[in-house]
């Protein structure tokens, strides 16, 4: 069975009953493998557990029926502690000193690092973060140009340094896009808070853009020469060092699924800088979302000034414009200075219809104004209306109903030609109308909802329907062949 296909036995504690029990005991588990202390007997691991407040009467019969359920999860190994016994109880009783496996180790130092992170996304946009890889990959293409007489251990270290460098910043620069385009951060920037950072952000992203577009155009350059079968002599140096490392299991990989493993691992790094023939690279999206968030910081800025502007008293501007009028010495020119401050006291509206013109450089004045009857703003105003006489239908259903009986006695003339003898089968139609298809698979659709796969026709006739799943046929129409079971279609009177 595929790895990605098995159960994770070892994540049961997570989820278990008891699980804040089983959560610490693996945490210390964990502490103390980190202070490369790997065997912790019962008795250190009670003390600390009556040490924690929560815990304070925790017994030892739970604790070793707790460490018995995480040996059985894989989560600890139980190792049988050989030392003398003092005691007469110690000797007939098995004692024995437990250690965390690899699973658990993983497990709680991800859950250590997922702590850390909290809510909210993490990540930066660090400029030097692609200087660093720029020198690995250079790095690496001087070893290529030289003799590759070095031990295959410095080759493993140099590829190990390219990706460890990208992966940091596919991580860091995805983690920070996530943050700043997450809907807290978003929230935030729409307040009058965010115009004390806005500066630093700016900066922060313009220094990172620009510092990508000089050093992405060389990593892209080098890597535009750094090509699969360029190096090949790298990976059988990075396959002899993962052939030199002893194993005491057999190593199911062989050479030629390491050689595609490291073949595949170089393709992402060129497709994320590079690109290929049916999408853009992750370098021109990142450099795009970048632009972006600058110019979204702009427009957060500009509106949150505007929601300032509008609030700001203006008193100041209605003295000043107070001390203009009074300078003027006749009362037309305060009127001149009212029409180009206040505007037109008394203006005609014109209203145009929708798509009048396409010309977004006419005046109105030289379109036609549309006319419209004003009705009352009030509450008790109803059109006048008159009464209508009833108009009788009755011919215009009769011809419907005639014509609807028409069609109908039509469609069975034509269903009739099909049958012989009161039987319909199918492999022996030959091109039928697309009408014809559409009745006989209405027909089998509705037998199969009943048990004697009998069912009744618009045309007063009823029909059992028998499919022959064995033999498949083809149903030729004039728009088309269907490939279908072949079915049998028997006709009686109701009743």
């Amino acid at each position: 069975m595929d790895s990605t296909m098995k159960k994770i036995i070892e994540a049961s504690y997570l989820t278990a009953e008891s699980a804040s029990h089983y959560r610490t005991i693996l945490r210390y588990f964990y502490h103390q493998h980190e202070r490369m202390r790997d065997f912790i007997p019962p008795e250190e691991l009670l003390e600390y557990m009556r040490s924690i407040p929560a815990f304070y009467d925790y017994e030892e019969d739970q604790l070793h029926q707790q460490l018995a359920q995480l040996v059985k999860w894989n989560n600890l190994i139980a190792r049988q502690d050989m030392t003398s016994a003092k005691t007469i109880e110690e000797y007939k009783k098995k004692r024995f000193r437990y250690q965390c496996t690899p699973y658990t180790v993983e497990i709680e130092r991800m859950l250590v690092q997922l702590e850390k992170i909290g809510d909210t996304f993490q990540g930066s946009l660090e400029r030097s973060q692609f200087d660093r890889l720029l020198q690995a990959i250079s790095v690496l293409e001087k070893e290529l140009d030289n003799s590759m007489a070095k031990p295959a251990e410095e080759y493993m270290r140099v590829w190990e340094d390219v990706f460890r460098y990208f992966q940091s910043i596919r991580t860091s620069t995805a983690d920070y896009i996530a943050y700043i385009n997450s809907e807290q951060t978003d929230q935030r920037m729409q307040t009058e808070a965010f115009l004390v950072y806005k500066n630093q952000f700016t900066t922060y992203l313009r220094d990172f853009i620009v510092t990508l577009q000089k050093t992405s155009l060389q990593i892209q350059q080098r890597l535009e020469e750094l090509t699969p079968g360029r190096l090949q002599p790298l990976y059988q140096k990075l396959i002899e060092h993962r052939q030199s490392i002893p194993r005491l299991e057999d190593v199911s990989s062989s050479a030629e699924d390491w050689a595609l493993e490291y073949n595949e691992y170089w393709f992402s790094l060129r497709q994320w800088f590079l690109g290929s023939g049916v999408r853009e690279s992750e370098l021109e999206v990142l450099l795009w979302q970048t632009n972006e968030m600058i110019r979204r910081m702009t427009r957060y800025v500009q509106r949150v000034g505007e929601r300032q502007q509008h609030f700001r008293s203006r008193k100041k501007d209605y003295l000043h414009l107070a001390k203009w009028f009074t300078e003027t010495g006749k009362l037309e020119e305060a009127h001149k200075l009212s029409a180009v401050v206040f505007g037109s006291m008394t203006i005609q509206h014109l209203q145009l219809e929708e798509g009048t013109t396409d010309n977004m450089h006419a005046d109105p004045w030289e379109e036609a104004p549309l006319e419209l009857t004003i009705k009352p703003r009030t509450v008790r105003y109803r059109e006048k209306t008159k009464p209508g006489s009833m108009v009788s239908n009755q011919e215009k259903k009769k011809q419907q109903l005639e014509m609807y009986l028409e069609e109908r006695r039509q469609e069975k003339q034509l269903i009739q030609q099909y049958m012989q003898q009161g039987v319909i089968q199918l492999s022996a139609l030959s091109t039928v109308e697309p009408f014809i298809r559409k009745v006989l698979l209405g027909w089998i659709g509705k037998s199969m909802a009943t048990k004697d796969r009998t069912v009744k026709t618009d045309y007063g006739l009823l029909v059992k329907v028998k499919l022959d799943k064995e033999r498949m046929i083809t149903l030729k129409a004039e728009d088309g062949d269907l490939r279908m079971p072949d079915a049998l279609f028997e006709f009686r009177q109701e009743g």
